[in-house]
């Protein structure tokens, strides 16, 4: 070997790197898949749970609630009964109208904990998602076009619903399905 040329120096290494390079890579590859698998799999079972014990619940309750109401008011209107009774039965029917399940749904304590966590101490605080800003600025057109609709009550708007309206509104229900003497469970 006269010249450095002649012969490459890394020959008998090169193989070795290019194992070495593709093991590297699929152990990476493999561990970014164990990573996305135990990402989807915890949250796949938050979605189950929330989907059982919150949103069904509160769905069905909700969804029972204006269809009770609903017929209350068709049997109202019917029966050419008390106009205050016919009132007060539009009314509530008209609040549950505008109640939308992100108004009642329980914070997720957890899932804000979880959050803050994960910030550093120099971050802002949790704030809204650029998703979740969107979602609200179209729920306020929403809002505005509902005001706007021909039939819409005309007092003015005291903010979003809450549970505690929610619940009122049942008591409401309640009272009407006894002063009219139905059997019917909200």
């Amino acid at each position: 070997m006269d010249s450095p040329w002649e012969e490459d120096p890394r020959a008998d290494y090169a193989p070795e790197a290019d194992w070495a390079k593709l093991s590297n890579e699929f152990t990476n590859s493999g561990y970014r898949e164990g990573i996305i698998a135990g990402k989807e799999s915890a949250l796949q079972e938050g979605f189950d749970a929330g989907f059982a014990h919150v949103g069904v619940p509160i769905g069905r309750d909700l969804g029972s609630m204006r269809g009770i109401i609903s017929a209350i008011t068709s049997f109202l209107s019917s029966k050419s009964q008390d106009s205050t009774t016919l009132t007060m039965a539009r009314e509530i029917s008209s609040s549950l109208a505008g109640v939308r399940f992100s108004d009642i749904v329980p914070v997720d304590q957890e899932a804000e904990q979880h959050a803050r966590e994960h910030l550093d101490a120099d971050d802002d605080p949790i704030g809204q998602s650029e998703e979740l800003l969107q979602k609200r600025e179209m729920e306020g057109l929403e809002d505005m076009v509902q005001r706007l609709t021909a039939g819409a009550t005309s007092r003015p708007s005291q903010g979003r619903p809450t549970r505690e309206d929610v619940i009122c509104l049942k008591e409401g229900i309640l009272t009407l399905r006894g002063q009219l003497g139905l059997d019917i469970t909200p």
